[in-house]
């Protein structure tokens, strides 16, 4: 089984002294990495991604894979970056199920290139800086990216893969239904997605369908063929969502499954008996419900604006919910990036059992770290959700 790419770099079960190149000598020079904290030791190649590599970093939470920005050191766009348990950022220089993750510390990056010039050092500025971000969704990381003014390698980087598309089809259709129904009434209800939705709009076939396009084009004060182009932008918008939703909906039994799994150890003896270990315990599962309350009411109330958005059509109340999604890109990628690994490398790491002491080091090393830093996150954006 490979493990979770979160897993901390001081556990990692890969040491990159075991991936060293057999062939070096004709190889690039800014292709090879060193491994650090070694002496000596041969450089490494790193393994280009497969494009199902390439999609699970696009999809994923905690993955930013290199290769999508414009660097000028061939090597690093081999490498990704992740966020581990502790919610640190670490470069990934390889992950299989033979060596494991083999994680460093951003800080360590260009001691494993064999050159230190200009390029590099631009480079690990890109890198270091895009690494503060909370998480690594490609919707976060459009804001993201556009605040520290990094452009992207081709137009399809910063979207999700087809397959993760296509798999939200049915997390779409709270959103398109309405606007079906708006300008087809019921009888377009069987409309599959939002591409198709587009290409049904651009070239509308009955009468009734036309005239409310434009009443809904008059409504928004835009022309009536600029109506593709709005409804790109709205299915953009609402895809987001609907990835966030997969993802919560994903993360939320595995938080629930832990709580109970936590519960346990109040049953151990040497909890019992010690009122520092059951605090913490109890602290952990407060934030964890807390959190998990909390970021479920949000997607409750984008339910609610979007419904009232297609009662009173108008240019305010569009901008309205757009903005008010994209303002809460960056914290719910944050939070739920956050969970996602935690839960993740639970599963991994006891995936067969595990006695109370080992349950208790794993609690107090791998979940308590970062943990008030979501609840931190998840608070603040709670108290600005009316604004």
């Amino acid at each position: 089984m490979q493990p979770p790419a979160g897993t901390p770099q001081d556990r990692r079960s890969g040491d990159l002294q075991d991936r060293r190149s057999g062939d070096l000598q004709d190889s690039n020079r800014r292709d090879r990495i060193r491994p650090p904290a070694t002496t000596g030791a041969a450089a490494v190649h790193l393994r280009g991604a497969s494009t199902a590599e390439e999609d699970d970093g696009r999809d994923a939470l905690h993955i930013l894979p290199l290769s999508i920005l414009p660097l000028e050191t061939p090597g690093l766009r081999r490498a990704r970056l992740i966020k581990n348990v502790r919610l640190e950022t670490v470069a990934e220089l390889f992950n299989d199920a033979q060596t494991g993750s083999g994680q460093i510390g951003l800080d360590q990056l260009s001691k494993c290139f064999g050159i230190d010039g200009p390029e590099l050092r631009r480079d690990l500025r890109k890198i270091v800086r895009i690494g503060e971000a909370a998480s690594f969704d490609v919707y976060s990381l459009r804001l993201e990216l556009r605040r520290l003014n990094i452009d992207v390698e081709g137009a399809d980087a910063l979207r999700l893969s087809a397959a993760k598309r296509a798999e939200l089809t049915s997390y779409m259709r709270v959103f398109t239904r309405p606007l079906v129904e708006h300008v087809y009434g019921v009888q377009g209800a069987d409309i599959a997605s939002m591409d198709e939705l587009v290409r049904l709009f651009a070239q509308p076939d009955l009468e009734e369908a036309r005239r409310r396009l434009q009443m809904t084009a008059d409504r928004l004060d835009i022309p009536l063929q600029e109506i593709p182009a709005f409804l790109e932008e709205y299915a953009d918008i609402f895809l987001s969502l609907a990835y966030f939703k997969r993802c919560l909906d994903d993360i939320v039994p595995d938080v629930q499954g832990f709580l109970g799994w936590m519960a346990e150890l109040f049953q151990v003896s040497e909890v019992r008996r010690d009122v520092r270990q059951r605090r913490m315990l109890d602290e952990i599962g407060h934030d964890l419900t807390d959190i998990a309350t909390s970021i479920t009411g949000r997607f409750e109330s984008f339910d609610n604006r979007s419904r009232d958005f297609w009662r009173d059509i108008n240019p305010e109340s569009f901008r309205s919910i757009r903005d008010l999604i994209v303002t809460h890109h960056l914290t719910i990628g944050g939070v739920l990036c956050g969970l996602a690994v935690k839960m993740n490398l639970w599963k991994h790491r006891f995936a067969r059992g595990g006695g109370p002491v080992r349950r208790l080091e794993f609690i107090r090393s791998e979940i308590l770290p970062g943990l008030a830093h979501i609840k931190t996150i998840e608070q603040a954006s709670r108290n600005n959700m009316g604004r």
